[in-house]
């Protein structure tokens, strides 16, 4: 692995609450164009990992490294601007606003101007021109003047990834993306993910395996906030740990 490509690394992580070791020595290392997915079971630690990975969390243990800079005690703002960005399980939009106007606040982390308070957010350039640039990339540019609460909840989901990439990272955390999602919305997210991941790394949580397969190039297995495997989708998928950690599920879906 060419130590040029590796934009976040994680060494060691442990997180413990009062008597219980959520996380337990997690180790991994995502890669520019590259999806590196996390599953496990409800309560594997993956939740409390990417917590951590993000800022939104401290470790009890264990180190972070982000574009070659340890920011293991760097808060999440700073982790952002520094080029880290996440998506959430749940939805946060800002559902009274058009798509447009989601994408714009979210840009203005790039250049905040708290001082201007005189001035038209809506007549800020370099925030209109990015918010234009990530919704269109989101697959967002025919819905642009629609109110956020109306969209479907696919596209909910792609204005997530839109406002995540506002803020121009190079490393993106996505949660459960695919959540509660058809066929053909899926499909949609699929291909934006296969898009981004050009000139991103993204760490993929996702409960769906079927998709979990087809898009990502590495995958890490959790359980009781341990790896129990990690390497390539085949690898995993041959794997006797996973096979019986999952009780047949991922031999299943061969």
């Amino acid at each position: 692995m060419s130590e040029a490509k590796v934009l976040l690394r994680a060494k060691e992580i442990t997180r413990v609450w009062g008597g219980l070791i959520a996380l337990n020595r997690v180790s991994l290392q995502l890669e520019r164009q590259s999806v590196h997915a996390v599953i496990g079971p409800n309560g594997a630690g993956k939740s409390t990992l990417i917590n951590i990975l993000s800022g939104e969390l401290a470790p009890s243990s264990g180190q972070i490294e982000l574009l070659g800079r340890d920011v293991t005690a760097w808060s999440q703002p700073r982790r952002a601007r520094f080029g880290l960005g996440r998506s959430y399980q749940r939805n946060t939009i800002y559902p009274s606003f058009s798509v447009l106007e989601n994408c714009r606040l979210a840009a203005q982390m790039r250049q905040p101007k708290p001082w201007a308070f005189w001035q038209d957010a809506q007549r800020c350039q370099v925030s209109t021109r990015v918010a234009l640039e990530v919704a269109q990339r989101a697959g967002l540019a025919e819905v642009l003047e629609r109110t956020a609460g109306l969209l479907s909840h696919g596209q909910k989901r792609q204005l997530e990834v839109a406002m995540c990439l506002a803020s121009g990272p190079e490393v993106l955390l996505l949660d459960e993306p695919l959540a509660g999602m058809g066929a053909e919305e899926t499909e949609r997210m699929l291909s934006l993910l296969a898009e981004l991941k050009k000139d991103h790394a993204i760490l993929l949580v996702e409960h769906d395996m079927d998709a979990v397969f087809r898009i990502a190039d590495r995958i890490t297995v959790m359980v009781n906030g341990a790896v129990i495997a990690s390497g390539s989708p085949a690898f995993v998928r041959n794997s006797p740990e996973v096979r019986l950690a999952y009780l047949g599920e991922l031999s299943d879906a061969q």
